[in-house]
């Protein structure tokens, strides 16, 4: 916990103490057995994630960005590929991309979700591709055939995947689901007519186990699901130097494997998880009662098809920096997740975009604020948080009013 404030953004100890004692006990294991890579503790995790998620196979790894970058080789997706994703999220995001030789482009997000815009999607598809001779889409920007979508479930809340996979249906494209952050999120399906949970939907997707996730280890850690069996069997032999058994190697891989300590302590969390996920979203509603009457704020946005996870809980204002201070003068924690869209970032000049080429993406990094979110949350710290944003929007209003006032009054004078 962050001793610096009263009400911390992300409360880490917490939990972990409440589960002390089993940790302790999996340590003492570990060490008694030496079972430090592979073995019993990362299998029976693969196969209860798998269960979690709905899904076939879990291939655990050591990060959710190998685990984007496996799911991109093991699908087939060539060198010089383009990957359609958002610009809002996380580098690793396009850095799995990178990594795999492919090309990112970007698709803006939609103004409530935050998640891939459909609208736009359609847009780039119509409008930013052609067919070239032998058929194959390509990008008019890059000039590279576009073949992936991958869609973001940011903040704990799914993309609108029946209408992505329609489109990647109508236009031959793979879609691989980045659902670092939606663990046991899910999205009502009208093509099956059920709740799906994030994972279940593309070819493939991939998590991540950061410690500050739904679901996180005490290390780095991330997993992959996907219900096909051949690129499960790929995405093995790409975390351990491309083997196939011991010392015979099938294809060139990598040093991606998933320690067992972080594997049987994701186990013991993941009994856990459904029950943080429903604290996470109580939360949430709370937020929402306590906020409603701030009309200075942006509350997030859950539609009729989604269950989110509430990773994050996320609102927009036009006074972020000052009401983050505010908040932090009062002793509680925020952060904002992302400052920077991914098109703007020096690393990515050689795509060579402009500011105003994704407004909605632009406009939502300038505003938002992520407020403390956890399972271990109290009632009182989220009054204490409501109070101190009303109480900074209501500074705001007198100070608005003051001005007008006095220019009112100025006005009238000459």
């Amino acid at each position: 916990m962050n001793s610096d404030v009263a009400i911390p953004f992300l409360d880490l100890v917490t939990p972990h103490v409440e589960l002390e004692e089993e940790l302790t006990a999996l340590f003492r294991r570990v060490l008694h057995s030496a079972g430090f890579i592979g073995g019993p503790m990362v299998e029976n995790f693969e196969t209860a994630f798998a269960e979690f998620c709905d899904v076939r196979h879990a291939i655990a790894v050591n990060s959710g960005t190998d685990a984007l970058r496996f799911a991109i080789i093991a699908s087939g997706i060539q060198a010089g590929d383009v990957v359609l994703t958002v610009p809002n999220t996380f580098i690793a995001t396009t850095e799995a991309i990178s990594q795999a030789r492919a090309i990112p482009e970007f698709v803006d997000v939609d103004e409530q979700t935050y998640n891939m815009s459909v609208v736009m999607l359609q847009r780039y598809l119509e409008k930013k591709c052609v067919r070239d001779k032998s058929g194959r889409l390509v990008s008019l920007h890059s000039g590279r055939p576009v073949t992936t979508i991958i869609p973001v479930h940011l903040y704990g809340q799914m993309a609108d995947m029946d209408r992505i996979l329609e489109l990647a249906e109508e236009y031959n494209l793979i879609v691989i689901e980045d659902a670092c952050q939606a663990h046991g999120a899910e999205y009502f399906s009208k093509k099956h007519n059920r709740w799906m949970k994030a994972g279940s939907m593309g070819r493939a997707a991939a998590f991540s186990f950061y410690p500050g996730k739904n679901l996180g280890a005490c290390g780095e850690a991330g997993a992959i699901t996907t219900n096909d069996s051949s690129m499960a069997e790929k995405m093995k032999m790409l975390r351990d130097h491309g083997q196939s058994r011991k010392y015979y190697h099938d294809i060139e891989g990598y040093n991606g494997r998933l320690d067992a300590l972080q594997a049987g302590i994701l186990q013991i969390k993941l009994g856990h998880l459904k029950n943080w996920n429903e604290l996470r979203r109580a939360r949430a509603l709370e937020y929402n009662r306590l906020l409603a009457d701030c009309d200075a704020i942006r509350l997030p946005w859950e539609p009729s098809w989604s269950r989110g996870v509430y990773h994050l809980y996320v609102i927009r204002t036009n006074e972020r920096e000052n009401m983050m201070k505010h908040l932090k003068d009062a002793g509680i924690g925020s952060a904002i997740h992302y400052p920077v869209p991914l098109h703007m970032q020096r690393a990515y000049l050689s795509l060579n975009h402009s500011v105003g080429d994704f407004p909605v993406t632009e406009s939502c990094a300038a505003e938002i604020v992520s407020l403390p979110m956890y399972p271990q949350l109290t009632s009182g710290q989220q009054e204490k948080t409501a109070a101190a944003i009303i109480s900074f929007t209501n500074l705001q209003k007198d100070s608005t009013e003051e001005r007008l006032g006095t220019l009112i009054t100025a006005d009238r004078s000459a």
